[in-house]
């Protein structure tokens, strides 16, 4: 397996290198010290690492915030190591496969992989999966997304979910703005629900959804609708 660590601690670092130099499945190993640079290192993979060991209190970014955006990028498995015991709800609402507190043992940590082998052992999930409250949704599924003060609320008709992230940092994702497209300050549009488009004038205009949810294009956002018009009849 392909192994990432992420952590500000360059002692935390060298124990994890040391014992995962241990298990003969460990093909390759990469690290980082803080969020951005994990991020900019897996963007520039040929492909995605197996397995994130991630910290939580970082420079840079949370840990927890890092494993949502791994997540998008197609790392499948994501364990914390971190000195905080309070993130640990978090971390599960995420899917992450285990947390181990500092500090821990070599026994701890191949308790650890051992899952992370299960894990890689059964089929890869499809793109395009996001976790919100434990939640599993299919970003494909998604109708529109929105804003709401410092949340985005994911539209699944007839449901959605709220996640702490402010609109614009949310589309900033990989994939999302390849799949999302901004329309107004407020709103972005899943391109394949959209059913309708009405010219109001000045550049804006009305879009109707598959859910039957309307929405409008701001003038600010008025060249999204030459994206649009293909995809609606």
């Amino acid at each position: 397996m392909h192994v990432l660590i992420v952590d500000d601690e360059p002692a935390a670092r060298a124990k994890l290198r040391r014992l995962l130099a241990a298990e003969a499945d460990v093909a390759g190993l990469l690290e980082a010290a803080d969020a951005p640079a994990a991020l900019a290192l897996v963007q520039g993979l040929p492909a995605p690492p197996d397995l994130a060991l991630l910290d939580i209190e970082m420079p840079g970014g949370n840990g927890v915030q890092l494993a949502a955006a791994l997540r998008e990028m197609g790392v499948r498995c994501i364990v914390f190591s971190t000195a905080h015991a309070e993130h640990a709800l978090q971390a599960f609402e995420l899917a992450a496969l285990d947390y181990l507190l500092k500090p821990y043992t070599a026994e701890r940590l191949s308790a650890a992989l051992a899952r992370v082998r299960e894990q890689l052992a059964r089929p890869a999930a499809p793109p395009g999966i996001h976790w919100v409250d434990g939640q599993r949704l299919l970003l494909a599924e998604v109708q529109w997304i929105s804003a709401a003060d410092n949340y985005v609320e994911l539209h699944l008709p007839p449901r959605s979910w709220l996640e702490r992230v402010p609109l614009a940092e949310a589309l900033a994702r990989p994939g999302w703005a390849a799949r999302f497209l901004r329309v107004h300050r407020s709103h972005a549009v899943n391109p394949s629900h959209v059913q309708r488009i009405e010219r109001l004038g000045s550049g804006e205009a009305m879009l109707t959804l598959a859910c039957g949810e309307r929405l409008r294009v701001s003038r600010g956002y008025r060249d999204a609708l030459e994206a649009l018009a293909p995809s609606a009849p």
